[in-house]
């Protein structure tokens, strides 16, 4: 079969569509990895492209745009063509004439229909408005997982640096009493000194040497917390650029708790989404609403069909003199020797000429058309628009709830973090007054062991004493960084390192 130059059209812009629809979709690609040591913007870079969570909600807004564009189609006419091939044997209706005839025939139907709605209570106008918030929604929820991903992986950062800095600190204090074992050594054998003092030197340097052990086992884990984080193979070596940070100066935080609160609702997404949803669930209220109301739709059609029984050739008047034609009649026939004959008539016709048919012939003078308007109203549909009304509701206050619980979270969340900055900056100053008290104490105790005056378990313990508030040191005054960079996040403050 032939088609004309709009079908072909119509059929071309229907393949367009399809692959204007497949290139929606992310290709799926292998997770990317750092090629060498990477500071907290590269590690937040690398973690934010392979996140598969995060990719995950990307597509769900791909999702929400496609049923947003989708949505505003259905304002469009549709347009539809349908064609068929089909036998009948025996005694049938034939399709050209709509008469019963007693014989076999094939046939063909061919229909191009068009229909749109005119008004349907409004529920494409609701559900485009609801599937646009929708998309708002999941943008803010997308932006909310991406900023909350950030956050993650800028603590885990500053937890390698962490432990770290603890390893160094458990190194040096390790170095540091090797060599006291071995100038104890060197006395012990002069005789100087008793055999126990270096016995007792060498066990605390075994258990320092156990602080290293844990310090840097500690380390390792935070470095495939982030790795994970990252989503790279545990097996692959990272490292962190090292970022010596100076001791804070605990200056009271810029903002109270309120300050940070309302900063947090004024630029936080998931907030912004928590609204868009509550919007779309009242659009659905519309939506549901509409179904109580009529339906008014517009359809038009081209049809036409052909066949096999139909003539060959047809006799047309045409306002000449009177012509005598042969008429096949459909309905009457005489057996003869179990053959049957239909009769042919002889009629006459007001002027006109017999006009030869083909295939397409058949066809353009079989052709219909129809224009058509349905109006549909609703009187009983088993409540289904009722209660359809009663879940929209209901997911509209479920949206108001997810809102609460998110502004609950937050707040307690800010108020939570404040206190613990709070109590970290407390923690941080006691532990700097300790270590001075310890330090004064240790150097008092090593000179005084060095003379002889003091024992070595006295002196060991001078030294742990010393030893466990420099590593306290380190912990509080991270501990306190910690804090403040979660405030400045709820504060919209950059995710750096800079003090």
């Amino acid at each position: 079969m032939r088609f004309s130059n709009r079908t072909y059209a119509l059929i071309c812009l229907f393949f367009f569509q399809l692959l204007s629809l497949s290139g929606f979709g992310q290709k799926v690609t292998g997770p990317v990895t750092p090629t060498g040591p990477v500071d907290m913007e590269e590690a937040i870079g690398i973690a934010l492209r392979n996140n598969p969570q995060l990719n995950q909600a990307g597509l769900q807004v791909e999702g929400s745009i496609v049923s947003l564009e989708q949505s505003k189609w259905m304002r469009w006419p549709s347009l539809n063509f349908n064609a068929s091939q089909g036998f009948s044997f025996g005694r049938n209706i034939d399709p050209f004439t709509n008469q019963f005839v007693q014989q076999n025939i094939s046939y063909n139907n061919y229909q191009l229909g068009a229909g749109v709605t005119l008004y349907n209570g409004g529920q494409q106008h609701h559900t485009i408005a609801r599937n646009e918030l929708s998309a708002k929604a999941s943008q803010k929820d997308y932006e909310a997982a991406r900023n909350d991903l950030m956050l993650n992986v800028a603590l885990g950062y500053l937890q390698i640096l962490n432990n770290q800095e603890l390893v160094t600190v458990a190194d040096r204090q390790m170095e540091a009493t090797r060599q006291q074992v071995v100038r104890m050594e060197k006395l012990v054998d002069a005789g100087a000194e008793a055999q126990s003092k270096l016995l007792d030197l060498k066990a605390q340097l075994a258990n320092e040497e156990l602080n290293l052990l844990n310090a840097q086992n500690n380390l390792e884990t935070s470095r495939l917390s982030l790795k994970q984080l990252m989503n790279i193979p545990g097996a692959f070596v990272l490292e962190v650029k090292s970022v010596p940070l100076k001791d804070p100066e605990l200056l009271a935080y810029d903002a109270t708790v309120n300050e940070v609160f309302e900063a947090a609702l004024s630029h936080l997404p998931q907030f912004e989404a928590a609204r868009f949803k509550i919007e779309a669930a009242e659009r659905g209220i519309s939506v549901a609403r509409g179904k109580f109301l009529p339906t008014l739709t517009m359809s038009a059609g081209l049809s036409t069909a052909y066949s096999s029984n139909a003539p060959k050739q047809l006799f047309i008047a045409n306002g000449t003199p009177a012509t005598k034609a042969e008429v096949l009649s459909k309905t009457q026939f005489i057996d003869i020797d179990g053959s049957r004959q239909y009769i042919t008539d002889i009629v006459t016709i007001p002027g006109g000429a017999y006009k030869q048919y083909n295939y397409f012939g058949i066809l353009d003078f079989n052709r219909n058309s129809s224009v058509s308007l349905n109006l549909r109203v609703p009187i009983f549909n088993n409540f289904q628009a009722k209660y359809g009304v009663a879940n929209a509701k209901l997911q509209k206050l479920s949206a108001e709830y997810d809102q609460q619980l998110a502004t609950n979270t937050v707040r307690q969340n800010i108020e939570q973090a404040y206190v613990n900055m709070t109590n970290a900056a407390k923690r941080y100053s006691a532990t700097v007054n300790q270590v001075d008290a310890f330090t004064e104490a240790f150097r008092a105790a090593e000179s005084r062991f060095n003379a002889g005056a003091l024992s070595s378990a006295e002196f060991n313990i001078a030294k742990a004493n010393l030893d466990r508030g420099k590593a306290n040191l380190v912990q509080t005054k991270y501990d306190y960084i910690f804090r403040v960079k979660v405030l400045d996040f709820y504060m919209a403050k950059p995710l750096n390192l800079d003090q």
